[in-house]
């Protein structure tokens, strides 16, 4: 029979372990070693039960074993003192507070971020999270936390998480999707002071209200808001809203959206209100999920009914939000982006739904695919986040590069590499992600403050020190980590084909997979087609050879989840399983299912090599390497993400690539076949020849020192480029602190406590102006003194520019030469801008004439380029207006490509 109802019974806590509660409330515990320590003393047993949950635990130890922790001195000062040391970890200042009173160019920090992200990977106990992006997220907070970022924090609360995992008899991949208790988790609802539940509500079409509380998650010193709508005045519909990451049909990711990011807005406005938290100078939405944040802030500035000044009229509430507004994309193929039917959102922005002030053609304006070859049905959540932020970001270097082509058409008239995103390159929260073993290994060397300074700033270019660490010591280090890795697999494995329906008579062989003095590679990701999970087994028998090698054998470790909805990705891993379900080489190869948190902080530390092999440039950053890099583990990659940028030829191996054979965007031609056929036979040429040669090349003494070589290289220069610190510090330095400053900007002075928003009206004016004038804007004339048909190097061109304005000023424009190497079409790379100078005031013919010298500085085939462009003291970029005034191709103008 099941029961008509569920609740948690919690143990009352003795008095005297009361900070037990609190200690275990804070997700800090999740990256504190000597915090988990406190509570696996708890009760061991029950610890290892509860999947090392802090809260389940107190929920489920004995009130007998509470009793005598009670009188235990011993344990009673350990509490004392990890109780205080939270205490000065959430007050003491850290590294932002010394920024902060330093200041910089751009003037105060600000006074708090909110960080919105549609999941988060916090702790394997909060199951809030799919993936890369959500385990990004968390580190993110983590991070932020670490180096004392005042970030809020801001998601969904999903009643099923995402999925666990198991497979069927014939390794098909099975879902189920149990509740969450929020009474079992580390979280709090957060209430009005007398004592009900906070409440954001949001008007829908037909005068329907979708409402949600507001669960708070403290993690350090990051309070992080989730929105959770399974609250009884909604419907049953509405009520699901929040049921599950990424599940239901397009209006129900819509709705999930709106929620994230409307209703986000308001719940930390709610927050900031109740607790005194300085209200938020920047919002950051990672990726477009959140992007109707945006609209929401829009809505606030119009709608001030009970301000001293009056509301903003659309034009400029969008430059004042969009001054405070940083949007962080992850996907670098179209398909990857949320795209809905205009006429959906068309019908949750007007009538009954209408954010007041907030016209539905603005709405649809923004979220436009008006580029050729855009849709003109769809809205597009991307292009409505980039329009909505004034600042911008991919996830690496090549990924930046890939978002400035993919989004080039939101600037027309600009090359790609003009397109304003920048790449901050992702970090990990290394006090999550390494092993204890491993960060004692180095702080034996360098100390222990210094080393956990190390991994929590991410100020260090090389961690110093390491160095010092004896072969033998390394060598045993990952024999160890290797040898529980393989005790893990074993223990999971066994589970899964209990699961698949074997009865345990069957499952003698497990006891002897994988062996710990094995070269282990691991595999681990998300499933769709582009990560090609089953690229090792293009060559069946080449992959049984390498796996039963007599004397130099390999063995892999694969985890991995596909989309529910995504049969193609379940094939893959069909196809995976039944390959390492063969007895011949099921010793060597284990695919394990339910792959999460806690799965993944065993497979990095053990596996010697890392693998991935996705379709470059398809991976925008592939965080996964860098965890197993701050472990020892050698990255096996493809040159993308952050790999193409970090691989120095001794941390690690280049899987070549058949770059120009097929489309990564069409992985079903027949030339993206032969391109997987050339990689793989690449990659296994590599494991082979190179790889595990390295690994078992012993000396006298039995050590492979080569390949302890690479551990040692890899741990002292990869190992602080990797952090999550150094990724958070970089965007507060290059993203938050100039939004902040452009935002203080915009709001102008306060009048009777409220922004009077004097620069927002200022650059709406302006661009509306501009835009109006811009058609008159010509390059009428362009003249080179000097120019001849070969030009020596270091000669010096002066240029005469005539432009005619129309009805704009000289103010409103930077005439500018572009100028540098030009390839077989005369299309200029690597080019260089020069500002050229007026020189006088209009002519008689109303133009405007311009000069400057173009100094020479290169050999080889050569051009130049004149151009006017908007300019104005509060863009954040020439090309934000998205505006451009190039040459007319005439006769009359002379040639600007020199030879």
């Amino acid at each position: 029979m099941k029961a008509i109802r569920r609740f948690t019974v919690r143990t009352v806590l003795p008095e005297q372990l009361q900070p037990l509660h609190e200690l275990a409330l804070n997700l800090r515990w999740s990256w504190h070693p000597e915090t988990r320590e406190l509570f696996r003393s708890v009760d061991p047993e029950v610890w290892a039960a509860v999947g090392e949950d802090p809260v389940r635990l107190l929920g489920e130890v004995p009130a007998t074993r509470l009793a005598a922790l009670a009188g235990d001195r011993r344990f009673l000062r350990r509490l004392g003192d990890l109780h205080d040391d939270l205490r000065d970890y959430l007050t003491g200042p850290r590294w932002y507070q010394s920024a902060a009173s330093l200041g910089d160019r751009n003037g105060p920090l600000p006074a708090a971020v909110a960080y919105f992200s549609p999941e988060y990977g916090i702790a394997a106990a909060l199951p809030q999270y799919s993936g890369g992006l959500g385990i990004l997220a968390g580190d993110h907070l983590k991070a932020a936390s670490d180096l004392g970022v005042p970030i809020i924090g801001v998601g969904l609360f999903y009643r099923h998480g995402y999925f666990r995992q198991s497979l069927s008899r014939d390794g098909w991949q099975l879902e189920r999707y149990p509740l969450l208790d929020p009474d079992e988790l580390a979280v709090s609802l957060l209430r009005e002071s007398d004592g009900s539940p906070c409440r954001v509500d949001l008007a829908l079409p037909a005068g329907r209200t979708l409402a949600a509380h507001i669960w708070k998650a403290q993690v350090g010193r990051v309070p992080l808001l989730l929105l959770d709508s399974d609250i009884e005045p909604n419907s049953p519909a509405d009520r699901d809203v929040t049921d599950r990451l990424y599940g239901g049909g397009s209006e129900h990711r819509l709705l999930q959206e709106m929620l994230l990011g409307i209703g986000g807005v308001r719940a930390v406005r709610t927050y900031c209100r109740l607790t005194g938290h300085l209200e938020p100078d920047v919002f950051h939405t990672n990726e477009g999920h959140a992007g109707f944040l945006g609209l929401e802030r829009i809505r606030e500035l119009i709608d001030r009914k009970d301000a001293a000044e009056p509301g903003l009229d659309f034009a400029a509430a969008l430059e004042a939000v969009r001054a405070g507004t940083v949007f962080t994309t992850h996907t670098p193929v179209p398909a990857g982006i949320d795209r809905f039917d205009r006429d959906l959102v068309a019908r949750h922005f007007s009538g009954d739904a209408a954010l007041p002030g907030v016209p539905v053609e603005q709405v649809l304006a923004l979220g436009a695919e008006s580029w050729d070859g855009g849709d003109p049905k769809l809205f597009n959540m991307a292009a409505m986040g980039l329009r909505l932020a004034q600042r911008a970001n991919g996830v690496s270097t090549l990924h930046g590069q890939v978002s400035r082509s993919m989004f080039n058409g939101l600037w027309p008239g600009f090359d790609a590499t003009e397109v304003p995103i920048v790449s901050i390159t992702n970090g990990v929260h290394a006090p999550t992600w390494i092993d204890p073993a491993v960060f004692q290994a180095g702080a034996a060397e360098i100390g222990l403050e210094r080393a956990e300074d190390a991994l929590m700033t991410g100020e260090a270019k090389r961690w110093t020190g390491l160095e010092r660490i004896g072969n033998s010591e390394i060598w045993e280090l990952r024999r160890t980590l290797r040898g529980q890795l393989v005790e893990e697999a074993r223990q999971r494995l066994r589970a899964s084909w209990r699961q698949r329906g074997a009865a345990e008579a069957e499952l003698g062989w497990v006891s002897s997979v994988l062996d710990p003095d094995v070269l282990t590679i691991g595999f681990a990701r998300r499933v769709p087609s582009y990560k090609r999970l089953t690229l090792m087994l293009r060559d069946r028998t080449r992959l049984r050879e390498l796996l039963l090698h007599p004397t130099r054998p390999v063995q892999i470790v694969v985890a991995g989840k596909a989309h529910p909805a995504d049969d193609g990705g379940k094939r893959l891993i069909q196809q995976l399983v039944a390959f390492a379900d063969d007895p011949a080489v099921r010793h060597r190869i284990v695919f394990l299912p339910d792959y999460d948190m806690a799965m993944a902080q065993h497979l990095y530390p053990g596996c010697d090599v890392w693998l991935n092999n996705p379709l470059r440039p398809l991976e925008a950053c592939g965080t996964s390497g860098m965890k197993a890099a701050l472990n020892g583990c050698l990255n096996l990659s493809i040159l993308d993400g952050w790999w193409d940028e970090w691989y120095d030829g001794q941390n690690g191996w280049a899987i070549p690539t058949a770059d120009g054979i097929g489309s990564a965007l069409d992985p079903d031609s027949s030339e993206a076949e032969r391109r997987d056929d050339l990689e793989a036979a690449a990659l296994y040429d590599l494991i082979e020849h190179q790889v595990a040669a390295r690994f078992y090349d012993r000396g006298a003494d039995g050590l492979p020192h080569r390949w302890i070589a690479m551990v040692r290289h890899t741990l002292v220069t990869l190992g602080p480029k990797v952090l999550a610190g150094r990724m958070v510090r970089e965007y507060v330095e290059r993203l938050y602190a100039p939004a902040a400053a452009a935002r203080r900007e915009l709001s102008g002075p306060v009048v009777l406590g409220e922004p009077s928003c004097a620069g927002a009206r200022e650059l709406a004016q302006w661009k509306a102006r501009v835009r109006e004038g811009w058609p008159g804007v010509r390059v009428e004339h362009v003249e080179a003194e000097g120019l001849a048909e070969a030009q020596e190097l270091g000669s010096t061109l002066t240029l005469r520019v005539q432009v005619s304005l129309g009805r704009l000023d000289p103010a409103d424009v930077e005439v500018q030469v572009v100028s540098g190497r030009v390839d077989e079409s005369d299309a200029i790379f690597d080019g260089v801008v020069l500002q050229l100078k007026p020189t006088g005031g209009a002519d008689l013919d109303g133009r405007h004439r311009y000069e400057g010298s173009l100094e020479l500085s290169r050999t080889g085939p050569f051009g130049y380029t004149v151009r006017v462009l908007p300019t104005h003291r509060l863009l954040a970029s020439p090309a934000e207006p998205g505006l451009v005034a190039l040459p007319a191709e005439t006769a009359g103008m002379d040639a600007g490509l020199l030879r």
